[in-house]
């Protein structure tokens, strides 16, 4: 996959055919993946770059406030500077900021692009508890189960938590285990069994299986969506 520095639109020599030409490069490479029902790293990565020329194109006081560093990724230091050296020169400042509107928009494009496909997957998939849900599910397991019908994969899961102003946003982060034959003998119910008898930390996981008839690259698409979705359904029956 091609890549962007944090500062790519005003790396160099800033201009707009260059920085377009550079644009639309990254975006051919993300459209390539997209045709390919691969979603991420790419949708991530473009909407990291999407927020970064957001951040920049309003004040420092703003991107303060709207972009923490720490929960983003985002250097806001760097973006200062750069802020900072071209803001008195006018001329460089317009040319940016058609660099800027340009790449808004097209980048806006292929986010809309890859939303796409990803609600596509997500109302594709089925979430069912397996077995009785404790209490405690911030951590547990996760199965997974495409359209081949072939395999089980068996994923561990923790929920976390971050903050960001006033409001609180939720995250996963997940360990691949082992896969399980599908058949008669390895149901969901049977692999939990099996799951809780290796591990006896744990008497009662939280275990929920998730099942699509889509056939998708799994690493890339169908386990990113799984988990964020694995994410709001958890919110939802604890709410």
């Amino acid at each position: 996959m091609g890549t962007l520095s944090e500062t790519w639109f005003a790396d160099g020599y800033i201009d707009f055919e260059l920085k377009k030409y550079t644009l639309l490069s990254y975006l051919q490479d993300i459209h390539r993946a997209f045709s390919q029902n691969k979603l991420y790293p790419q949708l991530a990565d473009i909407i990291f770059h999407y927020n970064n020329l957001r951040a920049f194109k309003e004040n420092k006081q703003l991107m303060q406030q709207q972009f923490p560093k720490r929960l983003t990724g985002i250097d806001l230091e760097k973006l200062m500077l750069l802020y900072e050296k071209v803001s008195a020169d006018d001329e460089l400042m317009n040319e940016l900021e058609e660099i800027i509107a340009y790449s808004l928009e097209e980048m806006n494009n292929t986010i809309r692009d890859g939303t796409e496909i990803f609600e596509f997957v997500q109302d594709k998939l089925r979430i069912s508890p397996v077995g009785l849900v404790p209490l405690e599910n911030t951590s547990g397991y996760l199965l997974l189960c495409d359209g081949r019908h072939s395999d089980t994969l068996v994923y561990t899961y923790h929920l976390t938590i971050f903050e960001r102003h006033d409001e609180q946003f939720r995250g996963i982060r997940t360990e691949y285990v082992e896969a399980y034959t599908k058949d008669l003998i390895h149901t969901c119910e049977h692999i939990k069994t099996i799951l809780i008898r290796k591990n006896s930390q744990l008497s009662n996981p939280a275990v929920y299986c998730v099942e699509t008839p889509l056939v998708l690259p799994v690493n890339e698409t169908l386990l990113p969506v799984a988990k964020r979705s694995l994410v709001r359904y958890i919110a939802l029956h604890a709410a």
